[in-house]
């Protein structure tokens, strides 16, 4: 473990009492600061609320508006992780080795799973990707939305509503909102150019492996230079006609894969004539990818609109994104039965190389009818995914195997459908027009899994050390023909929605949404919400209202088969449709939605020009989706074959049963400071305390009565709800600007985290760790300005695992470190305006 505690709370510190400092400072000369405020309590947002000219502060929800110039002033170039660090509501941990998670990573928001925060472009339901993540990381078993298939170039700002919004958007509004709205430019443009790349050193625990008696452990420490990456990205405003406007952006992304391996002290070869072989000493033991992927990626957006004639406006966008990427599975030893050594004579490193492929078209028009403002729209969405298997073998071909297999994969679109309308009606006894909106939904989504060339599942039949080898390419066998599916769906919702003012201090709020899915049946949602202003610079908000999210196609309809050698007998171990008749046989029931109730209560405060706001929720979740474990017992396997299913070794499904309560509160404070020649300052203090305890977890009667009983949802999962995400994410930011010189100054502060075990013994526990991130600018002309800065300063990494959770040393950090481990980036960025 990385002794940098010193300077890293020496620099939270700092940022913190900066923070403050200059609120006293402030004080002293508040006279240049009033229209700063002003501008920033005048933000107009359109998410959480249907009425029109709403500002961020005066919401009865708490909405935070993420503007383009803060997305630009970080080292990412993706939504994410620009999103991560300027939210502490939101996570975005960035695991390795977990198959296609590598490549579209889920981010958090209030510590909910992935698939609980609704995202929308211009306030319309943004489509899932068709991953739905299977392996042991935060998210496991959710489809989300891929957030960096939107490239950042085309934002004009985000908009989180951290509030449930069920009754008011539809399923998977638990959690929150998150609405990117898109650039409306007509003229003007910009070109980016991003190139960074890690520069780290990291430690790493090593010994206990056979090798440690004849040569000793390995080094403790190595130094790393990789994970270069380039960004070019540009956007353009171009008329059409004359109050029309196309505002196209593109981006093309290339990025080098990290590598944070530890030193493998693992036996390589058989030894020859009762010695070690020569080449241990000689071989590369860092012998694995762990870390960022490998990826080129290419986006297009285009965004659109017109007034036609009066009231009358069209608008649209479609986008397009080709993402190839690479991530490693875990190192094949040259003597691994997994290997054929005519092949691979040192072992070898099996590559996933999943193609993603999205889409988005989307269309509408606007217009008024008396006193109605009427919206209607259709938008499409598809996301594909399809795995490549390359630098591997499928080992019961021999040395007749290929290297390289098409291993399928699957796609998910997704058509909708919205009618809008909204007036407003003067109500004599109310102090405010009463804002009437009302809507329908239509929704039709499809799923279709494809299977993989028969090389990359087959078994050929060939003996290893006298045994049936395993079947499949190895690290991701191919879908098989009978795991292929195509399932559809349709939902309709009609919602009410009410705002009004009913006196001068006290806003009121209500909505009530009714939904009906033809796979799983209806739900009705409702919300109330108030604000009551006591004075200017005080108020009281908060909102009551139950809520839903209807299970996915992807959980519905995934599902996969790997052959398995148990004590030399092939056993299929399969993830189960929940409709499957062996899953149905172990207690699988057809999903049902999962319900929440969500309570909060939080207070605006305003003294010219700080504002602050502070957010108490609560979120119980009931009958949440869940991957059960792996059931591939003794007992599992002789109750699979007793009700008649022959060959199946066991398997996993999803299942409802899990319910949740999570508490927490979110605090923000903003102050800008015009300090006169020496320029303007824009600070930012906020940070969120979350808590999530597991009140309920899935049972079924037929897997009960088994002896012993095995366990649907253990120890490790139940964990990573409870302990899996930060207990609490604080972030103190400083923006100074200048003339032509800016700087961004920015500490993250991360609480604890653990990463769980199997077993008690097996818990790590990752301290809390503070990342502090700082860029400096200057504009060379009035087009053109350039940016250096550093992500991660001091090159933080989380916990060295100890040897008997890394046997390996392939994976020397924990998945669950909530701000990666790739170590300290460093970037120059040069922008040109035209």
């Amino acid at each position: 473990m990385q002794q940098r505690f010193v300077p890293e709370k020496t620099a939270l510190a700092l940022a913190i009492a900066t923070l403050f400092a200059a609120g006293a400072a402030q004080a002293q000369d508040t006279a240049g600061t009033a229209g700063a405020n002003d501008s920033a309590a005048a933000t107009v947002v359109v998410t959480g609320t249907r009425v029109a000219n709403r500002s961020a502060l005066d919401t009865a929800s708490p909405v935070d508006v993420i503007s383009a110039e803060t997305l630009r002033n970080t080292g990412a170039t993706d939504l994410n992780q620009s999103l991560a660090v300027a939210l502490p509501a939101l996570n975005f941990p960035r695991p390795a080795i977990t198959d296609g998670t590598d490549t579209v990573r889920p981010a958090t928001l209030r510590g909910m799973a992935p698939d609980q925060s609704l995202v929308l472009v211009n306030s319309k339901r943004r489509h899932a990707a068709s991953l739905v993540n299977l392996n042991g990381s935060i998210g496991r078993g959710s489809a989300a939305v891929d957030l960096n298939t939107i490239p950042s170039a085309i934002v004009r700002s985000i908009e989180v509503l951290r509030d449930g919004a069920a009754a008011q958007y539809g399923s998977d509004a638990i959690s929150g909102v998150i609405n990117v709205r898109l650039r409306t430019d007509r003229s003007g443009g910009e070109g980016t150019f991003t190139f960074g790349e890690r520069k780290t050193d990291y430690s790493m625990l090593n010994g206990g492996a056979p090798l440690d008696a004849t040569w000793g452990p390995g080094p403790t420490s190595r130094s790393r230079t990789d994970g270069q990456t380039r960004t070019l990205s540009a956007w353009k405003g171009l008329p059409w006609g004359e109050t029309g406007y196309v505002t196209i952006a593109g981006e093309v992304k290339s990025q080098e894969h990290t590598e944070r391996s530890g030193y493998d002290l693992r036996q390589q070869y058989a030894k020859v004539n009762g010695a070690y072989d020569p080449r241990e000493q000689s071989i590369n033991r860092y012998n694995a990818w762990y870390g960022e992927p490998e990826m080129k990626q290419k986006t297009l957006f285009v965004n659109a609109g017109n007034n036609l004639s009066g009231d009358v406006k069209v608008y649209g966008w479609t986008s397009y994104q080709l993402r190839d990427a690479q991530s490693a599975g875990y190192f094949r030893l040259p003597q691994d039965v997994r290997n054929v050594q005519a092949i691979y004579p040192d072992g070898f490193l099996p590559i996933i190389a999943p193609t993603v492929e999205d889409f988005s078209a989307a269309a509408g028009i606007s217009w008024t009818v008396g006193d109605w403002d009427l919206d209607t729209s259709l938008v499409y969405g598809q996301n594909r995914m399809n795995y490549d298997v390359v630098n591997t073998l499928n080992a019961s071909y021999g040395a007749a195997s290929k290297t390289s297999f098409d291993a399928g994969g699957f796609t998910y679109n997704q058509l909708v459908y919205n009618l809008t309308g909204v007036r407003k009606l003067d109500v004599g006894s109310l102090a405010s027009p009463l804002n009437v909106a009302l809507g329908l939904e239509a929704r039709r989504e499809g799923y279709e899994l494809h299977a993989g060339e028969p090389t990359s599942w087959n078994n050929g039949g060939v003996l290893v050390n006298g045994g049936a080898a395993a079947s499949g390419a190895q690290v991701f066998p191919g879908f098989r023909p009978q795991n292929a599916s195509d399932s559809s769906r349709t939902a309709l919702g009609v919602f009410a929605d009410l705002e009004a003012n009913l006196t001068d201090k006290l806003l009121a709020s209500a909505a009530l949404r009714g939904e009906h899915y033809n796979d799983f049946g209806s739900n009705l949602s409702g919300k109330l919400s108030a604000r009551y202003d006591f004075a200017k610079a005080f108020a009281l908000r908060g909102a009551v209202q139950n809520g839903f999210r209807a299970p996915s196609l992807q959980q519905q309809n995934f599902t996969s088969t790997s052959t398995n050698f148990i004590d030399g007998v092939p056993y299929e171990i399969t993830t189960f449709k929940p409709s499957d008749p062996v899953a149905v046989a172990l207690g699988a029931k057809p999903l049902k939605a999962e319900k929440s109730t969500n309570y909060s209560l939080g207070a605006v405060l305003r003294f010219d020009p700080v504002s602050i706001t502070v957010d108490a929720y609560r979120i119980n979740v009931r009958d949440r989706i869940v991957l059960s474990e792996n059931l591939t017992s003794t007992a599992v396997r002789n109750y699979i074959v007793a009700q008649g299913f022959a060959g199946v070794g066991g398997g996993r499904f999803f299942i409802n049963g899990v319910s949740t309560r999570s508490e927490g509160v979110d605090v923000v404070a903003n102050l800008p400071w015009n300090a006169g020649a020496a320029g303007r300052f824009d600070f930012t203090l906020a940070g969120n305390v979350n808590r999530t305890k597991v009140t309920r977890v899935p049972t079924t009667a037929q897997l009960a009565a088994l002896d012993p009983a095995p366990v649907l949802f253990d120890r490790i999962n139940v964990l990573t709800l409870e302990e899996g995400q930060p207990k609490n994410k604080i972030v103190a930011s400083a923006n100074w600007k200048l003339a032509q010189w800016g700087v961004t100054a920015r500490a993250t502060r991360y609480g604890k985290v653990l990463s769980p075990g199997t077993v008690a013994a097996n818990d790590i526990w990752l301290d809390p760790h503070t990342i502090v991130d700082l860029e400096g600018r200057i504009a060379l002309t009035k087009q053109l300005s350039l940016a250096v800065g550093a992500d991660n300063v001091f090159d933080q990494y989380s916990e060295t695992l100890p040897f008997r959770v890394n046997t390996t040393n392939n994976a020397p950090f924990s998945n669950y470190t909530p701000f990666g481990n790739s170590g300290r980036y460093i970037y120059a960025r040069a922008n040109y305006t035209f």
